[in-house]
């Protein structure tokens, strides 16, 4: 056996998903081997459409210089082993996450390079509830399971300055100092390649010098502000600074942020005094804001419901469209024509329609079995003049959205869910954890906002109603809930949460009888 019979090859895994560059990325990784006189091979393998995974990169690089191997050639394989990769790089965070899942990225081996920005998964998007995978269990698998991790939101750092994702990992990826070649292979490898060389060497450069900091162990910086006499954004976080114990601020300060932005200022200070009362009521209880937080986010999400309003504010925002050029790399003397699909309804209509209004529409649609028929395809190009006039016509709805159909019946159910929580709190945390948490079920809009609310409205009346009234015991009902919740949540047709209600129905029908 000689020494280069104990050398192994240097092993490489790039997962990225489609539009960030990965098969580029790949392919200079190669070059610059070959630039260098180094073995290396690669192989890819395709993910899918529709981001449900992302196409995986192999490559394994010799570092013996082939001139020094006497005419020999080392074999190498084509695909990754489980716990055999040295350096992992990943163009997206929850593929980072997906890696170490599989075991390919382990603490005694791998180096992890991985942007920790999001592209949400089609399985996060589908969720009935919050589907988003858990950004600070990423964070601590990262660190625990792997040798080193070079961890950084590095699609914001290639926005910043104008250069691609793959050209900063590239450069990351050769200041980490784990592969024989040099930055002068590197950089040849791009200049070979001839693929927007100037923006991708500076891309490499920005990535090479980046310096790596854990942004979760950072605090976050707040501003100390004055209370003053007229309601502004910053009179309410120093509000909710005086009034709510810590561990609600992060998410009281954004949801103002957010309530501001999607109506007023005075509809954010609405929240703050309807989330007040129930974390008095919690203090009563002897709890220390843990329930009034996931009201407060969950009350948030509620009070800023998708109507057509909203989506026309989102839609015509200016930020879009840079973000669209962005993503497509047009330059800024290139026109971009976007067409926007929508589908309105009846639903739609009578959201935007004066209360006593949309109200007899609604009914009447329902009794003539209008409201699953009325639905018609429009394509909205919102690059034009008039396109964008017309969402901006729709955007202005905001100040008489007070007065609509859909914000009266919204304000209801959320008025009678705050009464159940804030009614539940004296009898037990965990049911009015329970029954906070129910709010989960209501989302979206059209066919799905009108499911989630029919989940909610059929839980309420047969286990929280009962449970507020002493029919059924505290300790039952927090379960029944938590199970009717989950059956909703994972079946959206219904056919689940009938079978779990009616045999919690059985239960206390039962106890009746006894």
């Amino acid at each position: 056996m000689t020494e280069l019979d104990d050398i192994q090859p240097i092993t490489l895994q790039v997962s990225a998903i489609g539009g960030e560059g990965g098969g580029v990325l790949a392919t200079w990784i190669v070059a610059a081997a070959q630039r260098a006189g180094y073995p290396v091979q690669s192989t890819s393998i395709p993910g899918v459409a529709q981001r449900t995974g992302a196409t995986v990169y192999y490559l394994e690089i010799f570092p013996v210089l082939i001139a020094d191997l006497g005419g020999r050639r080392p074999v190498m394989a084509l695909y990754p082993g489980v716990g055999d990769i040295d350096i992992m790089v990943a163009s997206e965070f929850a593929e980072a996450g997906r890696a170490i899942s599989n075991g390919f990225v382990t603490p005694d081996k791998t180096h992890l390079i991985a942007s920790t920005h999001r592209v949400y998964a089609i399985g996060e998007r589908s969720d009935m509830a919050d589907g988003r995978y858990d950004v600070e269990r990423l964070h601590a698998a990262a660190r625990e399971r792997t040798k080193q991790a070079f961890l950084a939101d590095l699609r914001q750092v290639a926005t910043d300055h104008g250069v691609s994702l793959n050209a900063v990992l590239f450069g990351v990826l050769a200041g980490i100092g784990k592969l024989p070649m040099s930055v002068e292979d590197f950089k040849g490898a791009i200049e070979q390649s001839g693929i927007a060389v100037e923006p991708n060497i500076k891309g490499f450069e920005i990535g090479l010098n980046h310096q790596f900091a854990d942004a979760l162990d950072e605090p976050t910086p707040v501003a100390e502000v004055p209370v003053v006499g007229e309601v502004t954004p910053d009179s309410l976080g120093a509000r909710i600074r005086s009034e709510f114990p810590e561990n609600c601020h992060t998410i009281l300060l954004e949801a103002v942020e957010r309530l501001a932005n999607y109506q007023d200022i005075a509809y954010a200070e609405a929240y703050l005094d309807q989330l007040l009362e129930v974390f008095e009521q919690e203090r009563k209880a002897g709890g220390g804001g843990r329930i009034t937080a996931e009201a407060g986010r969950q009350l948030a999400l509620r009070m800023s419901y998708e109507d057509v309003i909203r989506v026309a504010q989102l839609k015509s925002a200016r930020e879009r469209l840079d973000r669209i050029r962005d993503e497509v790399g047009a330059k800024g003397d290139e026109p971009i024509v976007v067409v926007d699909y929508l589908k309105p309804g009846i639903d739609e209509l009578c959201s935007v329609l004066p209360a006593g209004l949309g109200r007899r529409l609604m009914s009447a649609a329902e009794r003539q079995g209008w409201r699953d028929k009325s639905n018609f395809g429009l394509h909205l190009k919102s690059t034009t003049v008039t396109g964008y006039l017309r969402l901006r016509l729709l955007a202005g709805l905001r100040r008489w959205r007070r007065g609509t159909y859909r914000y009266s019946e919204e304000q209801s159910s959320i008025k009678k869910w705050l009464e159940d929580v804030k009614t539940a709190l004296t009898i037990s945390p965990q049911l009015a954890t329970e029954v906070v948490e129910c709010a989960r079920l209501i989302k979206g809009y059209g066919d799905t906002h009108r499911r989630g609310t029919e989940n909610f409205d059929a839980i309420r009346e047969q286990i929280i109603a009962p449970a507020i009234k002493g029919i059924m015991a505290p300790d039952m009902a927090t379960d029944a809930i938590a199970n009717a919740r989950s059956a909703a949540l994972s079946d959206p047709e219904g056919t689940r949460l009938d079978d779990v209600l009616a045999g919690i129905s059985e239960v206390i029908v039962g106890k009746a009888a006894d």
